[in-house]
């Protein structure tokens, strides 16, 4: 589903993104690890149209969509979530989830004046889904919470709502997991694995929690210093010398002599 070929992101004599290439099937559920700096998120605001790469190329089913940004994406199926959620904090949640469909007649004005039914008959449909989405995800009790109020975990359970809300092909998740405690980071990580085998969504995740990432990801791919580190099996990247150095600055076989 997507290719990425020898990309680099350089801003002057940094290279946060230094030829990567890494291609991420579709259905799959893909975890992208490394330590601070390693140059995850650049990677993804790069493949997500954030930032134009300084060299190589971006694939999405076979199209070039190498510099392009996040909202001709979006309308071609590739959504992304941030660290940080970025809902519109004074919007109750079932309205920030029908927000989220493009095209609307209400955004046109002239609709407004002379198509007030067809309007009113296109917001029953999005407000239906948007209530299916709130079952999905289990947040009925807050389903008319304004954004603003809601927790850490619940905001990030919003905002894996409105990647709903649209036909994505591959959704981004940056840090899901940041902030949110274990019972609401399971009740995302269930929803994730939902969607990807119940709704073919093919993900690809940014995570520092490894107990979350061995749950749901296959492959993991690690990066460390701009470029990739390794790619396997949660069990295997756990196992990889080269990546326990890559965190804790020695190897495997340093650290077994230490505490001897």
């Amino acid at each position: 589903m997507l290719q990425i070929s020898d990309l680099h992101m350089h801003f002057g004599g940094i290279k946060a993104v230094n030829g990567v290439s890494l291609t991420i099937k579709p259905g799959t559920v893909t975890g992208l690890i490394g330590p601070n700096g390693a140059g995850k998120t650049t990677l993804f605001n790069v493949i997500a149209g954030l930032y134009a790469p300084t060299a190589g190329t971006v694939f999405l089913d076979g199209e070039d969509i190498t510099g392009l940004p996040p909202h001709a994406l979006f309308h071609k199926g590739m959504l992304r979530t941030f660290q940080i959620a970025h809902e519109f904090s004074t919007l109750t949640v079932r309205e920030n989830l029908m927000m989220v469909p493009p095209r609307q007649s209400g955004e046109r004005l002239v609709d407004a004046w002379l198509h007030p039914k067809k309007i009113r008959a296109e917001e029953a449909v999005i407000r239906a889904l948007a209530d299916e989405v709130i079952e999905f995800l289990q947040i009925e009790a807050v389903a008319d919470e304004l954004a603003g109020n809601l927790s850490g975990g619940q905001k990030k359970l919003l905002e894996l709502g409105r990647t709903m809300m649209v036909d994505a092909k591959i959704v981004f998740l940056d840090e899901v997991g940041a902030g949110v405690n274990r019972t609401l980071l399971n009740v995302i990580g269930d929803a994730v694995l939902r969607l990807n085998k119940e709704r073919g969504y093919t993900f690809c995740m940014i995570e520092h929690d490894m107990e979350f990432i061995s749950r749901l990801c296959d492959p993991v791919i690690v990066m460390a210093e701009g470029q990739l580190l390794a790619e396997g099996s949660a069990a295997d990247v756990k196992n990889n010398e080269a990546v326990i150095e890559a965190y804790l600055g020695t190897g495997l076989k340093s650290r077994v002599k230490v505490q001897k």
